[in-house]
């Protein structure tokens, strides 16, 4: 297992967060929350990335960040009633929450991380997107949200403390992805809840063997 240097700041947000998962969190709007982190948040885009999955020969997952996702649980797809295991076929799934004290990294198929990121404080962003990149033998799927959350930190802040338009995002990540070339990344990037677009499919294998020298971002 591979082990994330956090920053003071970093390390400082973990228990914030496992605070509010213990405990709830307050919103902007005023109401209070009470079960915190309990929304399966790949559901929502469930149909996109299994037809993302079916292009590789996924069979482990690791959920980086999962909050508290039960890929065991019947009724991931409300019309199947299938488990999250069970409608995107896999024989391992492997859950990651420092919040939760969850930690099953290790090497996989895919990495999914949905929501997660833009939680991340800004100077860690690189070391957890090679943590994500180091875990995944084919595929990294990401969800980032862009724009503010309704949750607020126990300190007053708003939850998404990384809000970053989606070309920032594409930026960092390309950054990373040149150093695990064989690693595909599906990116969606929210500009609202439940409102997201994809870029498309890439890798750093798929720059080098592109025709030109001139990569369109």
């Amino acid at each position: 297992m591979s082990t994330l240097k956090l920053s003071k700041k970093g390390r400082e947000l973990i228990k914030m967060y496992d605070q509010m998962a213990k405990q709830g969190y307050d919103r902007v709007d005023e109401q209070r929350v009470d079960v915190a982190f309990s929304d399966f948040e790949l559901r929502a885009y469930r149909v996109q990335t299994r037809d993302v999955i079916k292009q590789y020969s996924i069979s482990s997952v690791l959920d980086y960040g999962c909050g508290g996702s039960d890929w065991q649980a019947l009724g991931f797809d409300p019309d199947s009633q299938l488990s999250a295991k069970d409608y995107f076929k896999l024989k391992q799934v492997y859950r990651y929450e420092p919040a939760r004290d969850v930690d099953e990294r290790r090497k996989v198929d895919c990495v999914v991380c949905f929501d997660v990121l833009e939680h991340v404080f800004v100077s860690d962003v690189p070391a957890v997107l090679r943590d994500i990149f180091s875990h995944a033998t084919q595929l990294v799927v990401l969800n980032v949200a862009c724009y503010p959350a309704a949750a607020k930190l126990p300190n007053g802040e708003n939850a998404h403390i990384t809000v970053r338009p989606a070309v920032w995002w594409k930026g960092m990540i390309d950054s990373i992805a040149a150093e695990y070339p064989d690693v595909s990344i599906y990116l969606l990037c929210s500009s609202g809840w439940r409102q997201s677009n994809a870029f498309p499919i890439w890798s750093g294998n798929m720059w080098q063997q592109h025709g030109s020298f001139v990569i369109d971002f």
